[in-house]
């Protein structure tokens, strides 16, 4: 029998695939990455590079976050 997985890398809110895909080809190009991702089809990039392109996506994510939260605390005493 043959099982199928579920993907659980989803975008929760719809809308912001769009955003999402934008950040993701910035950071490939911040990065530098082959740029043959610009056409859509990422299969010809290693799965180094991908993951690179990930994480530099949560760090900025994560930064932009705590510089969220600084504003609302008003900053560390």
């Amino acid at each position: 029998m043959t099982r199928r997985r579920r993907s659980k890398n989803r975008i929760l809110v719809p809308e912001a695939k769009q955003a999402m895909d934008q950040f993701k080809y910035e950071m490939a190009s911040e990065l530098g990455i082959n740029p043959e991702y610009k056409s859509g089809y990422w299969g010809n990039i290693s799965s180094r590079e991908c993951g690179a392109v990930g994480g530099h996506m949560v760090r900025r994510m994560i930064a932009e976050a705590e510089q969220s939260l600084m504003k609302q605390e008003g900053g560390f005493k």
